[in-house]
């Protein structure tokens, strides 16, 4: 067996001073000590090689330098949740601008919105980034918890104590519609798994893009679960095919969608364009690249935690900031089929 790891308590009866002491060396709390006691604490820290706990430390202090990242585990992502192209990206330029402001990013994905607060307690956070969650969680956080928090894509009227992230997802939804009828099309279809939200706002932007000029757009909610779509859109398939152009209001949906497309000999995008939303790392690797909607990931983690220093500081009570889209056009997308004129 290895040797026993050296206790806060050995250091202490070592030197004769009292546990309380010695800590409060490791923890850098050295404003009531005399330099000569610190001094002898450092030097038999080092002399015994005695490992603190790092967790313990960051604990002690006031400011611990963790930022928690909580996700809404939704049934949707189906036990995947960190895998989800949107999810994964966020957490990339989260993890940057959280190390470039000198803290630690911890991750928790949950279903249950009240176990963060004990989440956020229990590690003596500096600040929270939530996403994923509802309107009345938030509400319910920022009533019973003092730790700062954004939010990414939250729907609600107050935003007192909150800073909300949101984008322009009404615009998203219409550069896609307008991108579309330049291309002849004159029936496309929305696609979203829900219309409520962020998918609402994508679907109303796209429906006046096309209907607004001279084009027409239905919308088709499709099951959530993965194992359920290739049964519910077989059973669509003419309503599919009645259409051009389809938009699906996630990258997520419209690569399944053009995989469904590909297994029954329907061609993308010579018989029907496809275009999604995020602009995920995925959409430069499947066949053909896809056409999406791209919201600026990194800009977003830089104002969550610019934003996060903010709310902690009492320089900013809270309050919604929308961030601008850009339409990439890549493969997916094409003239139409009928060959119709540009709009013009």
């Amino acid at each position: 067996m290895g040797e026993q790891r050296v206790r806060i308590a050995d250091i202490a009866e070592e030197l004769g001073l009292s546990t309380a002491t010695v800590s409060n060396v490791i923890h850098g709390k050295t404003k009531k000590i005399s330099a000569e006691t610190v001094r002898r604490v450092q030097e038999l820290l080092e002399k015994r090689q005695y490992i603190p706990s790092m967790a313990g430390i960051l604990l002690a202090q006031n400011n611990s330098r963790i930022i928690g990242v909580v996700i809404n585990d939704h049934e949707k992502y189906e036990g995947h949740v960190l895998e989800d192209h949107f999810i994964a990206s966020s957490l990339n330029y989260l993890s940057k601008e959280i190390e470039k402001s000198g803290c630690f990013m911890m991750v928790k994905a949950t279903k249950d919105c009240r176990g963060i607060i004990r989440y956020a307690s229990m590690w003596n956070m500096d600040g929270l980034v939530v996403i994923g969650f509802c309107e009345q969680d938030y509400k319910m956080l920022r009533d019973n918890m003092h730790i700062p928090f954004v939010v990414y894509d939250g729907y609600f009227n107050e935003s007192v104590r909150i800073c909300n992230l949101i984008v322009d997802n009404y615009d998203g939804g219409y550069q896609t519609g307008i991108h579309f009828r330049e291309l002849g099309h004159q029936r496309g279809l929305c696609i979203s798994d829900n219309h409520i939200c962020m998918d609402w706002e994508r679907w109303c932007g796209f429906r006046d893009a096309m209907e607004g000029t001279g084009g027409a757009a239905e919308f088709l909610q499709i099951p959530m679960k993965k194992m359920d779509r290739p049964a519910f859109y077989q059973s669509h398939i003419e309503v599919l095919k009645s259409h051009t152009a389809v938009f699906a209001v996630s990258d997520y949906y419209a690569i399944d969608f053009i995989q469904f497309l590909q297994q029954n000999d329907v061609r993308v995008p010579q018989d029907i364009s496809v275009a999604g939303f995020d602009d995920g790392p995925y959409c430069e690797f499947v066949n053909p690249m896809l056409t999406t909607v791209r919201q600026d990931g990194e800009k977003r983690a830089e104002l969550a935690i610019s934003e996060l220093k903010k709310l902690r500081e009492g320089k900013e009570s809270g309050r919604s900031l929308k961030l601008p889209v850009t339409l990439i056009r890549r493969q997916s997308t094409s003239w139409c089929r009928e060959k119709q004129q540009v709009f013009e």
